[in-house]
């Protein structure tokens, strides 16, 4: 499922660098919750992941982050085999409760650039830097407690992009905020990406989030025994909206609906024949 990637990004930054599933299997217990995964993100990619609630893309994301271990198959980042901590991958939760809660918002964003030896004075200024460009500049001195949901998964996502990491791994990072700041914040990410060239694996589970990000999109399929069912190519430039992409957003919104479908039928609910497309399983 590899492609050639021909991307729009600026040069400069540190590089991208490709993750590979090899046939991944995962399962807790007797639940298997993903099955002979294949995929592949190259070099400086931004790939989105899609799929019904269930069907265990954080669990992959995880997978990639060496949070989990596998029951088969494997995962391999920048031609190294995944052991333990990925240590080229900077991950963003869906949970903001990631933060230091005995840190302000500026120190939390310094920590990353103090740990990997920058000065004090230069840690702070980089801190200053990622707060602005998320637009938290008035909060820096605010502790977790002080600031909202949303202020709060935006102080996560600048300490780590502070870090430069060559890997973003993102959970749904914008799903907690309001229309505006995501929109702003989905800009602004698009940004960083082109002029670091970081590679970065994105769940989400909004059509429209995907299109307007991603330079491919995996679509899965309903879980458990999840796995890859499509993978679509977004050739659109950007900046890039729904209407410039409207013919492959109806494909996927199609793709979803199916296995959205297929998901309620696995928890027994009854869905009429014709709502999975003869699709059911």
């Amino acid at each position: 499922m590899s492609s050639t990637i021909t991307s729009d990004r600026d040069a400069g930054g540190l590089p991208g660098i490709a993750v590979a599933m090899n046939s991944v299997a995962i399962a807790f217990g007797d639940l298997t919750v993903l099955h002979d995964v294949d995929f592949r993100v190259e070099p400086g990619e931004f790939v989105c992941l899609l799929g019904p609630s269930g069907c265990g893309k954080s669990t992959l994301l995880a997978a990639i982050a060496g949070f989990v271990e596998l029951s088969a198959g494997e995962v391999v980042c920048n031609d190294e085999p995944v052991k333990g901590i990925n240590r080229h991958a900077g991950v963003v939760f869906q949970s903001s409760e990631a933060l230091f809660e005995w840190l302000t918002a500026e120190q939390n964003v310094a920590y990353g650039p103090r740990m990997h030896g920058r000065g004090k004075l230069e840690s702070r200024r980089v801190a200053a830097d990622f707060l602005a460009k998320v637009g938290l500049t008035p909060a820096a001195k605010k502790y977790p407690r002080e600031l909202s949901g949303g202020m709060k998964q935006r102080v996560q996502i600048a300490r780590v992009l502070a870090n430069e990491p060559r890997l973003v791994l993102m959970d749904e990072p914008f799903g907690a905020l309001d229309a505006q700041t995501r929109h702003v914040l989905q800009e602004e990410l698009v940004r960083l990406w082109q002029r670091t060239g970081c590679s970065i694996v994105f769940v989400t589970h909004d059509i429209d989030e995907s299109v307007i990000l991603a330079d491919r999109i995996v679509v899965m399929t309903a879980g458990p025994s999840a796995r890859i069912k499509s993978v679509y190519r977004v050739d659109a430039a950007r900046p890039r909206s729904r209407q410039d992409v409207a013919d492959l957003y109806d494909r996927i919104q199609e793709d979803i609906r199916v296995e959205v479908a297929q998901s309620l039928l696995n928890q027994g609910l009854e869905i009429d024949a014709g709502v999975t497309g003869g699709e059911a399983r």
